[in-house]
């Protein structure tokens, strides 16, 4: 029997069955389904793997099984995935599996009979799988062999955000027209996305060039039908404009990529391409690969794009077939807008045929862990369509001890009441201990636009709940990380109206309507305009000085620096202004300290950290912290980074839809989740809640879901998946109109293709639910004269909870319609718009806990009196307390305009050290001393003290280096496990550090 590996062969024994290797390593029996895939020939093997249906197990008990039968060692196994969370999960499992088998015993029967192999006890033990993401795996290719290109193996990889941060730079410093009026965020977020497109589908940016001339001339040279006006139709003049900006971005694409080279740094599409291009022009990498390992696993691979088909169809579909096993699942191929091909999934049995050239194997895994009964009859309801259509697929099934689930379906009149039923159904749940954990379960709402997060979330804060919303894209929408974002761009654009504008009418500062019209009033003034006179209604002012031109005009926030005549203005709001005023250009002071520390002072200085601790539970400052690394992470990227740029990268993030997904999400046990569904993917909750099932928001509706309207689509004949996709023909094509009809028709399978997709995502969102489903939608949204009224999804949701049999009449029931809202009459409207809805402004941000923060507040006031006015402190329960009189030296007035602290925090610190000084305090020794240690315990004791206590680097040592570098000799030459480097060496980087002339005798 061959293990896969030249020239060695194990001698002949049975092979153990994946039910034998479960019991030898005490783990549980596999299902039929997942043995037939554990113990299939060691050929190319598709498997179609269901929404929690093991995969993950079953893909370890695989490569176990392979060892443990001697047809592969751990190191000659490869697994790919595409998120560092599934390839640390897979690469755990299969490690601690191995692990297990190196214990039971069943690798003593295997024995080499050329013994190039080895003892395969010792091979378990002493080797291990490489399981990497598809990404890194393709860098590992270019740093092994990119020199063939020639491409530097040392490159530099850009993360998002620094790709971002290029691009930007490329876009604000062009100086030649763009013929644009898009910002530079915008032409930012178009150029990352076209270069993303032209690396993934392997395409040279002269080709497109080529094509949109090609089909700008056969749109203009069409002649025109009978009764045609002489212009060319708005639809028509609207494609070639889509076309003719796609071609004038192709000069900045070729500075990015100029850049990218001069600084020697690659981005996620260039290293994939590369690699693509490694193993298709150089056949000695791809017969390497083979050489290395034995078994690759490819996981998600339904999410794999054409540059990654490329890659791996040239490594491992040609020459001597190899154990390919690919795990997917079509139904949740829901990443097309990234560059993904679902089409991938079922080319693979041709792309990795079998030694004799059939077709690779196909085996299933239906049998799902996760969901119950309930939700998959749901669930397997609403991919009937998908499962007709690709790569044929049997309903997903529930395991036979599933307990059982809880859905819920309801359609309401309005948005509003939607929402108050979500999140009245979810507290309720919420609050019920979790039969897993004995907590709170683990619960999200799961929403198809990042638009609607903000209103789940106060619905949920508004009934007690902590809540947290994942991901840039809806942090920006969180009250307190839009007022920071707020004040960071007052701080640098002096036409932020609409910023400025938040912070005066904020929970803070609640300035007033009369005194919102004059500082309007003094903006006009500073701007020259010659308005100088506010509309007779204040509120009308404030509407007029928020969006639109007049911001631009106004510089509302050039008015809070220069107010004008304080008789303009209420006493209280004149200091109000001053103040905000005051702050904000001291922290302009402030604008070249690290991006990082200018955010914390915002922070700190708006007062935004005492608000959120205020809230209960642990979450308080969740999503402060959250937004603080988001900064972090494009500070370390660039550290000359601008506040300018970090602004228009959160812009984007706002503007786009999907915004800046996470890249990781991680389920919370003791908050509710508020995420998109295409950050959901791979995740579960006891509880899931979908709202919004309507007509154009569940499927959505976009503009521009073809490459005819989107400017960073690929046309289709230069995609790596044409095959799959619509294809255009104008061959036929006789004049204008008939040219016209070719172009719609050929949008609308684009847009046919799009809803596929919204059904699948659909499909991902039901199935995460472990325990507990709701699904809702309404009629009326918060603005719109047209109802919207149920999507063909809900619709379809509802008639399978309701269990309607259409042939028998017969009704089985899987859910609760919990409640179904008639369709509006023709004549009704909005009722969310046409009411009048009163409310106090400026809006109290204590709403009805006023009274009793009021009574808190004034009972601390009074606590603070008594220490001021000499009562002994520290006689309440609580302990000791410091005094907070004024600092000596400072008059009340002083005092009061100090309301950071800085003079009490000096009398803190000067006492403390004193107090320092003053005490001694025990130092525990550690349980391990090193020989220098001991050395200097017996020859200074209080030296040897004060280090532990605060560690501190060494004075270069020459005779520490020596000794240094013979335990580095060791290592290397005993494979011992890695002590330091000698870089890591206190003191190394010390400039009167001299080379040590003995290391090399040494």
């Amino acid at each position: 029997m061959s293990d896969s590996r030249t020239g060695s062969t194990v001698v002949d024994v049975e092979l153990v069955s994946p039910e034998q290797v479960a019991a030898a390593l005490g783990l549980p029996r596999p299902t039929e389904e997942q043995a037939a895939v554990i113990a299939a020939p060691a050929e190319p093997a598709l498997v179609v793997a269901g929404a929690g249906a093991g995969k993950t197990e079953t893909m370890a008990a695989r490569v176990v099984w392979l060892v443990a039968n001697g047809l592969v060692t751990p190191d000659r196994v490869l697994g790919l995935t595409f998120t560092r969370k599934a390839a640390r999960q897979l690469s755990d499992r299969v490690r601690a599996r191995l692990r297990r088998l190196a214990g039971s015993g069943l690798l003593d029967r295997l024995e080499y009979q050329d013994g190039a192999g080895g003892d395969a006890l010792a091979a378990v033990l002493a080797t291990e799988p490489t399981v990497l993401t598809y990404h890194a795996y393709a860098a590992r290719l270019v740093g092994e062999h990119g020199l063939r290109l020639p491409v530097e193996p040392g490159a530099l990889l850009l993360t998002e955000t620094a790709s971002w941060q290029l691009a930007h730079r490329v876009v604000s410093s062009w100086t030649e027209d763009l013929d644009t009026d898009r910002v530079p965020a915008t032409v930012t977020g178009y150029l990352l996305r076209l270069a993303g497109e032209l690396a993934e589908h392997l395409v040279d940016p002269d080709r497109l060039a080529e094509h949109a001339k090609r089909l700008q001339d056969a749109i203009e040279s069409a002649p025109r039908a009978p009764r045609q006006r002489a212009d060319l139709p708005v639809a028509l003049r609207e494609i070639i404009d889509t076309q003719r900006l796609r071609v004038a971005l192709l000069p900045l694409l070729a500075e990015y990529v100029h850049r990218k080279r001069k600084d020697g740094a690659l981005d996620f599409g260039d290293q994939m391409a590369l690699a693509a291009r490694l193993a298709t022009e150089h056949p000695e990498v791809a017969e390497g690969e083979r050489d290395r390992y034995g078994a690759v696993l490819l996981d998600e691979y339904q999410d794999t794009g054409h540059a990654q088909r490329v890659l791996l169809r040239a490594l491992f579909g040609t020459g001597r077939p190899l154990p390919v096993t690919a795990v997917g699942d079509p139904a949740q191929a829901i990443y097309g807008w990234r560059g993904a091909s679902a089409a991938n999934l079922p080319r693979f049995t041709t792309d990795f045929p079998a030694a004799d050239g059939r077709p690779a194997a196909r085996y299933g895994l239906l049998t799902s862990f996760r969901n119950p009964p309930e939700v998959l009859a749901v669930a397997n309801a609403l991919s009937g369509p998908l499962r007709a259509a690709g790569v044929a697929v049997e309903e997903l099934r529930a395991r036979p001890d599933a307990g059982a689930g809880d859905v819920r379906c309801a359609l309401f009149a309005d948005v509003r009441a939607e929402l108050d039923w979500l999140a009245d159904t979810v507290a309720a749940r919420w609050r019920s201990p979790s039969a897993v954990s004995g907590g709170p379960p683990t619960a999200a709402v799961l929403v198809r636009r990042r638009a609607d997060m903000a209103a789940v979330a106060s619905a949920l804060r508004g009934r007690g709940l902590p809540v947290e919303v994942v991901g840039l894209g809806g942090l920006v929408d969180e009250p307190e990380v839009r007022d920071l974002i707020s004040a960071l761009r007052v701080l640098v654009d002096p036409l932020a109206g609409t910023a400025a504008a938040r912070l005066l009418m904020g929970a803070r500062w609640r300035l007033g309507a009369a005194d919102i019209a004059a500082l309007w009033r003094r903006a006009g003034e500073l701007a020259g305009s010659g308005r100088t006179t506010a509309p007779d209604d204040p509120l009308a002012a404030i509407a007029d000085s928020v969006p639109g031109e007049h911001t631009e005009q106004a510089g509302l926030v050039e008015a809070l620096d220069d107010p004008g005549d304080k008789s303009n203005y209420s006493a209280e709001g004149w200091r109000r202004i001053r103040r905000l005023g005051g702050e904000l250009a001291a922290l302009r002071r402030r604008l070249d300290q690290p991006l990082t520390e200018l955010v914390a002072d915002v922070e700190r200085t708006l007062l935004l950290d005492i608000e959120t601790m205020t809230r209960p539970g642990r979450v308080g400052r969740a999503h402060l912290d959250a937004f603080a690394d988001v900064v972090a992470d494009y500070a370390e990227v660039s550290p000359a980074a601008t506040l300018s740029s970090l602004v228009d990268y959160l812009s984007m993030a706002e503007q786009a839809e999907r915004g800046l997904e996470p890249g990781e999400v991680e389920v919370a046990e003791d908050r509710v989740q508020v995420l998109t569904v295409h950050a959901a993917k791979g995740l579960e909750w006891e509880i899931v809640a979908v709202p919004h099932l309507v007509r154009e928001v569940f499927p959505g509706r976009r503009k521009s879901s073809s490459w005819l309207a989107s400017v960073t689509e690929l046309p289709v004949e230069l995609r790596g998946d044409a095959m799959d996709l619509p294809e255009l023909n104008l061959v036929g094509a006789a004049n204008r109109k008939e040219v016209e009809r070719a172009l719609e028709i050929h949008a609308e399978e684009f847009e046919e293709r799009r809803l596929i997709e919204e059904r699948r995502l659909c499909y991902v969102a039901l199935t995460r639910a472990e325990r507990v489903l709701l699904v809702s939608g309404h009629w009326w949204g918060e603005t719109g004269g047209r109802p919207r009224g149920p999507s063909t999804f809900l619709e379809e949701i509802r008639l399978a909870v309701t269990g309607e049999d259409a042939a028998t009449g017969v009704a089985t029931p899987v859910g609760v319609i919990d409640h179904w809202e008639p369709p509006p009459g023709p004549d009704e409207s909005n009722p969310l718009t046409a009411a009048t809805r009163s409310a106090r402004w400026p809006v109290d941000p204590l709403g009805t806990r006023r009274e009793a923060v009021a009574e808190g507040a004034a009972m601390v006031v009074s606590a603070l009196s008594a220490w001021t006015e000499g009562t002994p402190a520290g006689s309440g329960p609580a302990g000791p307390v410091p005094s907070r009189a004024t600092p000596s030296g400072l008059s009340p007035t002083e005092f009061d305009d100090d309301p950071q602290g800085w003079a009490a925090d000096v009398e803190v610190l000067l006492a403390e050290r004193q107090a320092a000084r003053d005490r001694r305090e025990r130092v525990v020794l550690p349980d391990q001393l090193t020989v220098s240690q001991l050395v200097e315990l017996a020859a200074d004791p209080d030296a040897l003290a004060n280090r532990l206590r605060r560690p501190l680097p060494f004075q270069p040592n020459s005779t520490a280096r020596r000794g240094t570098a013979f335990h580095a000799w060791l290592e290397r030459r005993f494979g011992a496990t890695r002590l330091f480097e000698l870089d890591e060496l206190p003191g190394a980087a010390d400039d009167s550090a001299s080379d040590d002339a003995d290391l090399q005798r040494l």
